[in-house]
């Protein structure tokens, strides 16, 4: 059976370059886009008082749907973007609050698409996601970084989590 995949864009612009190279990416292999900029959500509270904003309905709604989920993040700072972040500390409400939702992470594959002005990042840049992937039982398959003065490299990209 054919893994169900997302890409789940955290950038401050939805119209910036890892947009346009994810939009390539997504039309090529007809993966659907969830960009995070859609949805009202905040930073982790560690006494829940944001449980009703648009977090959990959406990575539920993630979770039940697709198998794969693939980060797509601007560099920003030699980090994934504050949205990214901000969603990633989410997950927190998946281990203390919805721990059944969590647990429903487990076995799932994630992979990192990045993009800043170069060729090449460092490899400590993708961490956070391996490290959390690891916590969460899900299977780190990998990355990709892409250089945004040279947007037009997605037509050759082939892609293993394909």
């Amino acid at each position: 059976m054919e893994s169900k995949k997302v890409i789940i864009l955290g950038s401050s612009r939805s119209q910036g370059n890892t947009a346009k190279s994810i939009v390539a990416i997504s039309e090529k292999y007809n993966i659907e886009v969830i960009d995070l900029n859609n949805y009202n959500f905040s930073y982790y509270d560690y006494e829940s008082k944001n449980l009703n904003d648009d977090f959990l309905p959406l990575i539920t709604s993630i979770i039940e749907k697709y198998d794969t989920l693939i980060f797509a993040t601007p560099v920003y700072w030699y980090n994934m973007s504050g949205i990214m972040k901000v969603f990633f500390d989410r997950f927190s409400d998946l281990i203390r609050v919805k721990k059944e939702t969590g647990r429903k992470l487990k076995g799932k594959n994630m992979f990192v698409i990045s993009n800043s002005h170069s060729d090449s990042i460092e490899k400590s840049f993708y961490i956070p996601f391996q490290k959390s992937a690891d916590y969460l039982g899900m299977n780190y398959t990998g990355e990709i970084h892409l250089n945004a003065d040279k947007l037009k490299i997605e037509d050759k990209i082939i892609l293993d989590f394909i």
